[in-house]
């Protein structure tokens, strides 16, 4: 099984972007798929997840309200757009996948595959 995140970068505080999580090796639409991140000397927080059945999501406290998460199963990829970025959104951004949905952020963490990340910083 292999993660593929992609579409961190700089950006300002307040700018938008939109993260990709492409999965190979894997029935894709059987999986939950969810995101946590970790920044430097912080704990690794899960974020949000995607149910692989009924489009259920979940959203921590930090992002609930600024991102959007969605998958398009044809194309075996499940995006997080993150509006309204902020400095302590700076992070690396991972995504998971799991059979199980994931509604909580701890949840997330326990997924059975994780990939390799993409940074995201925001400063101005």
């Amino acid at each position: 099984v292999q993660l593929q995140a992609s579409g961190g970068g700089l950006v300002q505080p307040g700018s938008s972007l939109t993260l990709s999580c492409t999965a190979s090796g894997l029935t894709f639409d059987k999986y939950a798929i969810g995101w946590f991140r970790q920044a430097p000397g912080k704990e690794r927080e899960g974020i949000s997840c995607i149910s692989s059945a009924d489009g259920s999501r979940f959203y921590s406290d930090s992002v609930k309200g600024r991102f959007t998460i969605s998958r398009d199963n044809a194309m075996n990829t499940v995006y997080l757009q993150m509006n309204g970025l902020k400095p302590e959104d700076t992070a690396r951004y991972y995504c998971t996948a799991d059979r199980r949905f994931a509604h909580t952020g701890p949840t997330v963490l326990l997924a059975d595959y994780k990939g390799q990340g993409t940074q995201v910083t925001v400063s101005s």
